[in-house]
């Protein structure tokens, strides 16, 4: 007697380990009981996606979903809508709310808000302080902790650990890879007075080369030094690109779309709504990072999701806050690349699944392979659609992408075998659970 199952997808090309090829996924309690060719009958339930290509589940491990304290932006809720609309299956959300994520009762905190209520699988990054050192050991392995974030530059309070002493301490103390916004704080408040008030093109000028440079030669510096394992976040120059090619034993590297996608000259069409730290710069950082992706020099991708209401942005700068969505277009826009030959679609499934599940570690995650999770980014590479802000499910409603024309598109997310979105409707409850570590506590 044949196998059952409880849902095929029939007729798909499959991208795994294996490259690309035309095959039926079968889906068991959640997970991929099977790869091959399956009669209809064998389930009770199929997808047909012929036509369409099953990619692993896309991981964005940088997003800030703003819950809680910061509600009026975001919650998680609807960013995790906005990942499941744009085919994200699971998100790493950060530490900067209110109350920051620094200890373990926040953290718990942030698993019930989340459980079945986000729409996406979901692990909580834990900030790493002055004040936490001592509980770090245990606080980046309990369940659903992605492992410690610190900002060393752009960050206020408890967060900000800004000298060597500090980022040392916490090295020192960390067994998983530790993520690091890396800009200089010190030179950051030296250089206020290159912002411009009234022009965001003074953006970059203030965030300088010099000031990411700086501080990413200071951690990588500690990280040898202390011998621990580091991941740093939406990389934006070419001289760190050139630099951390001999640093490549200790030092991940995240790169996001925008700064992939935008250049400085996009100050001038956007204003503020482009306004993000690190920042967007002139061509030839986002040409050398393309280099270096290209290289296998960067890692992963990470959208760097960080919303705030169009009145909030249209401040005058430097008053208007830094940040944008991302989650939703990471997919699109990435794809579009894939559509115009700048990027293989092997190497864009690497970034998104095969890589983040390697670098931290989740278990059943990154790959279409039997006893894996079922989570499933299905895209029509041929699709062209243009991104508008009326599709954006964020609260903030809004996209610098609104009006860009892309080809390549998310047409379902599925999460552990149950088709969450599919062709822009929401088509099961939210259902979202933690993601489980390799290394982490329990299980």
């Amino acid at each position: 007697m044949s196998e059952t199952y409880d849902l095929i997808l029939k007729g798909g090309t499959v991208v795994n380990q294996d490259g690309e090829g035309v095959r039926d996924v079968a889906i068991r309690d959640g997970r991929i009981a099977g790869i091959g060719s399956f009669d209809t009958a064998q389930a009770g339930e199929q997808v047909d996606c012929t036509g369409l290509h099953v990619l692993p589940g896309v991981m964005d491990t940088q997003v800030h979903f703003r819950e809680p304290g910061l509600d009026h932006k975001e919650d998680l809720e609807t960013g995790s809508r906005a990942a499941v609309m744009g085919g994200v299956t699971t998100v790493f959300e950060m530490p900067n709310t209110n109350p920051l994520t620094t200890d373990e009762a926040a953290l718990a905190d942030k698993v019930r808000r989340g459980h079945h209520r986000m729409h996406c699988d979901f692990a909580f990054w834990v900030g790493g302080t002055r004040e936490n050192v001592k509980d770090i050991p245990e606080l980046e392995r309990l369940p659903a902790a992605a492992g410690i974030k610190v900002f060393m530059g752009s960050s206020t309070g408890n967060l900000l650990v800004e000298d060597d002493d500090g980022v040392r301490d916490i090295l020192s103390v960390t067994r998983r890879r530790a993520a690091f916004h890396s800009e200089d704080e010190f030179r950051l408040r030296d250089r206020q007075s290159e912002r411009i008030e009234g022009d965001p093109r003074s953006h970059p000028v203030w965030r300088d080369v010099t000031t990411a440079l700086q501080c990413t030669q200071r951690l990588v510096g500690i990280a040898r030094e202390t011998g621990a394992k580091i991941h740093i976040l939406h990389l934006s120059t070419a001289e760190e690109v050139d630099y951390l090619i001999d640093h490549k034993d200790v030092a991940s590297i995240e790169v996001t779309p925008h700064h992939l996608t935008l250049t400085d000259e996009a100050y001038e069409r956007l204003g503020t709504l482009v306004q993000m730290n690190p920042p967007v710069r002139e061509p030839r950082h986002s040409q050398r990072l393309w280099w270096g992706l290209e290289q296998g020099i960067l890692d992963i991708f990470g959208s760097d999701h960080a919303p705030h209401l169009l009145e909030e942005k249209q401040k005058t700068y430097p008053a208007s806050p830094s940040g944008m969505t991302g989650v939703q277009t990471l997919v699109p826009i990435m794809l579009d690349h894939v559509s115009k030959g700048r990027l293989s679609l092997a190497r864009f499934v690497d970034m998104t699944s095969a890589g983040p599940a390697r670098l931290f570690q989740t278990a059943r995650k990154g790959r279409i392979a039997v006893g894996y999770d079922a989570d499933f980014t299905v895209v029509d590479l041929k699709r062209s659609e243009t991104i508008r802000n009326d599709w954006i499910a964020s609260k903030c409603g809004w996209t610098p992408y609104d009006g860009k024309q892309v080809t390549g598109w998310p047409v379902g997310t599925m999460v552990r075998g149950q088709r969450v979105m599919w062709e822009g409707e929401l088509s099961t409850p939210s259902k979202g659970e933690a993601v489980l570590f390799q290394d982490g506590l329990k299980r």
